[in-house]
């Protein structure tokens, strides 16, 4: 059974960073392609970005271009999301996913986190 535990969210304000993480558990981290999403009160959780099972390709939602990086660490199982310039905008809950082939749609991702909270002032 995987698990997903992510952590590092919190307050912080605007132009600030953030460095998200998530550990999975259960399987062999490596053979999962990762994901990172957001969902805000209200609103359908929102692609952020995705990296590779080798890391060597990424996608990433247009809104965090150039702001956000996705990394990961097979020898510690565990992904990365590194937020730079945050903005109140991307005040919500991010969560972390695992999925066998690279995508950018929630639907195929197969586990999911608890989610982690992140709040930018303004």
């Amino acid at each position: 059974q995987v698990q997903l535990l992510e952590s590092g969210g919190r307050l912080v304000q605007a132009g600030g960073s953030l460095r998200l993480s998530c550990t999975l558990s259960g399987r062999a981290f490596s053979d999962y392609v990762m994901g990172w999403f957001r969902q805000a009160p209200g609103k359908e959780r929102e692609f952020r970005a995705a990296i590779s099972r080798g890391g060597t390709t990424t996608y990433y939602a247009d809104s965090v271009k150039g702001r956000f990086t996705i990394s990961r660490d097979n020898g510690k199982s565990t992904a990365n999301l590194h937020m730079n310039s945050l903005k109140p905008e991307d005040t919500a809950v991010y969560y972390c996913a695992a999925a066998r082939l690279l995508g950018v749609h929630a639907e195929e991702y197969d586990y999911w986190g608890q989610g982690t909270q992140v709040t930018v002032s303004s």
